[in-house]
């Protein structure tokens, strides 16, 4: 049994990852509706080859049939499935191993309650017609699923590893909090299509400070019964949304990056590793970004501009653990 939750600490955050990837490929393709039901496609199982295999009129009603793209909303709804059903094996194993694993394991019990809530956001996500906090949420529920997974991860491989820095623990939990709005306010830049709103840079529209309504730009919360596809807000609500999230970037940038030198003067391999990671993906995520405006959001740059996000949180995690880890005598004697 041991063998196998290792296994499945390798297995499951590159699945989580993948699926987090594959959630933003069918996002950013307006696949997010390709069934317009839940948790089958037009009442199946499997997605309908024709129009005529659909059973209920009222399906095709709600929305026709495009093979395609309900396709890859099934197969991300297949590859999440999966990744729940196995998350539910890795806590069973870590029950059964309790007694010789470390007390860290228990975010395997953490995961659980956290995948089948991302089974509920992703439910709402079709029934709720891409509400953009539910969709957002859904995302974030996502790349927390992985950086817990990468927690784990470290939990089962390295688990009495030497603690990187002496109070960089504190420093990490700050920028995890950073990172995590900038994630927030990308999945809502998105989820309102407002990521077109600003197509030049470091400009928007010409200007430093183009027109933009702050007022509609952050209403979290709308009215039922309306498809968000495509979007509801005016140009300027979108473009308030867009600057923020442009703005904040540059917030997060910089702390990533001075967590990162903070790592790679911590005095041991682990804390040079983890820094160089982190700021190679920091740098990474921001040549996306601007790619994504002055590119006119090229699908294949967007979804890279979701994982790289997903990494950078993972990374930052990581660090995290290694700097909470306890000190050991050499570390009481630099």
């Amino acid at each position: 049994m041991l063998k196998t939750y290792r296994a499945l600490s390798l297995i499951l955050p590159v699945l989580a990852l993948l699926v987090v990837i594959k959630g933003a490929y069918v996002r950013l393709s307006d696949a997010g509706l390709g069934c317009p039901d839940w948790p089958g496609c037009y009442g199946q199982i499997l997605v309908p080859k024709t129009a005529a295999d659909v059973a209920n009129p009222a399906h095709l009603a709600a929305r026709p049939l495009e093979t395609g793209k309900a396709w890859l909303e099934m197969i991300h709804r297949y590859m999440a499935s999966t990744l729940g059903l196995l998350i539910l094996v890795m806590a069973g194993l870590v029950w059964c191993l309790r007694k010789s694993l470390s007390a860290g394991s228990v975010v395997a019990y953490w995961l659980v309650p956290l995948v089948c809530f991302q089974g509920a956001l992703g439910m709402w996500t079709v029934t709720l017609l891409l509400k953009p906090f539910i969709v957002t949420a859904h995302l974030l529920g996502g790349i927390t699923t992985f950086a817990f997974l990468c927690w784990n991860f470290w939990v089962a491989r390295v688990p009495r590893a030497t603690r990187v820095g002496q109070r960089l623990w504190l420093f990490t939990v700050l920028t995890i909090a950073v990172l995590a709005l900038q994630i927030f306010l990308g999945g809502w830049t998105s989820t309102n299509y407002a990521a077109l709103a600003c197509t030049d840079f470091p400009a928007c529209q010409g200007s430093f400070w183009p027109n933009m309504n702050f007022h509609d730009a952050f209403v979290l919360w709308r009215g039922l019964g309306v498809n968000y596809e495509f979007g509801v807000l005016d140009t300027p609500a979108r473009t308030a949304i867009h600057f923020v999230h442009r703005l904040w970037a540059v917030v997060t940038a910089g702390a990533v990056i001075a967590l990162a030198l903070a790592a790679l003067r911590a005095g041991n391999g682990a804390g040079r590793q983890i820094g160089s990671c982190i700021l190679a993906l920091v740098c990474l995520q921001v040549a996306l970004g601007v790619t994504n405006v002055v590119g006119g959001l090229p699908l294949p740059v967007a979804v890279m501009h979701n994982g790289t996000a997903a990494l950078l949180m993972g990374s930052l995690v990581t660090l995290l653990y290694f700097s909470t880890r306890p000190q050991n005598f050499s570390d009481s004697n630099r």
